[in-house]
């Protein structure tokens, strides 16, 4: 089976082309190997590219764990770019079919090359049901409410970017929180569906530090869904402004919350590492 290592901002995933070749069988255990850090070819992740009725392509994503998920910021747009890179496609407006819905991506061309995208992110969803969290569930949105984790207690942000987020701005996004506190939240009973958790640093209006520990995958270099929800959260919370830089471990991207539209747009980098085959051998 033939495979694509891809990132945008470090947020790494094995991707397969299944314009190509066959869509592989158990998908989770074929995650869970493939992305083994040690074992397999190691990322985040994987995500297949496949034929769509509806858009260019469609996205089909799974965590390090298995576990299925609905979108990656960072992930649809390297599918924007194998879609554009390898002929699928020779737009630079493409739309991709993702479990959160249709994104429109813009792809950025250097010397008939795609090296970065602007995505419409689309609405965030602020409900607290359709996030979905029990915290709140009687107000309207999730804003600097407390979370209580063991003796801590957490101000904390909800938002769904088609995937859930619980954003907690912090002095310092240290380890101790990050890789201790974030798989608590992640796995906490109020979030029925687990949670993506972001601890986030402002520097100013219009800069912020995030670190992410993502559902399913633990600390991620990049989440491009939770880059988006953070810059969400910081408006809600008169933190932040509507268009923000994001300092993440594997690169920048940038945000705008349109007033008008509703719509979150996120800008980044995406990068084709190496290709290979993998021998699959064994059940995960």
């Amino acid at each position: 089976m033939r495979f694509t290592k891809m990132h945008g901002a470090g947020n790494d995933y094995v991707y397969i082309d299944c314009f190509s070749q066959s869509v592989p069988d158990d998908l989770p255990g074929l995650a869970r190997r493939i992305s083994h850090r040690h074992f397999g070819v190691g990322g985040d992740g994987l995500i297949l590219i496949r034929p769509s009725e509806v858009a260019d392509a469609r996205m089909q994503m799974f965590n390090a764990d298995g576990s299925e998920a609905e979108m990656c910021g960072n992930g649809v747009r390297c599918v924007a770019k194998f879609v554009y890179d390898h002929g699928i496609a020779r737009k630079e407006t493409l739309r991709i079919e993702t479990a959160a819905g249709i994104l429109p991506i813009e792809v950025v061309v250097r010397d008939a090359i795609a090296v970065a995208a602007r995505v419409d992110m689309g609405e965030p969803i602020l409900q607290p049901p359709r996030i979905p969290t029990s915290l709140a569930a009687e107000k309207e949105m999730v804003v600097d409410e407390p979370l209580l984790i063991g003796e801590r207690e957490f101000s904390v942000t909800c938002v769904s970017m088609g995937n859930p987020h619980c954003i907690i701005f912090v002095e310092e996004a240290s380890d101790e929180l990050v890789l201790g506190i974030g798989p608590q939240i992640e796995r906490d009973e109020r979030f029925p569906q687990r949670t993506n958790v972001e601890f986030v640093e402002v520097r100013s209006p219009t800069e912020v530090v995030q670190r992410t520990w993502e559902r399913g995958s633990g600390e991620t270099w990049a989440c491009g869904t939770g880059a988006s929800a953070v810059c969400v959260a910081g408006v809600l919370s008169g933190r932040t402004e509507r268009t923000i830089v994001n300092h993440l471990l594997g690169g920048d991207l940038e945000l705008t919350w349109d007033a008008q539209t509703n719509h979150v747009w996120m800008t980044g980098p995406a990068e084709e590492v190496f290709t290979g085959e993998w021998p699959d051998r064994g059940q995960g």
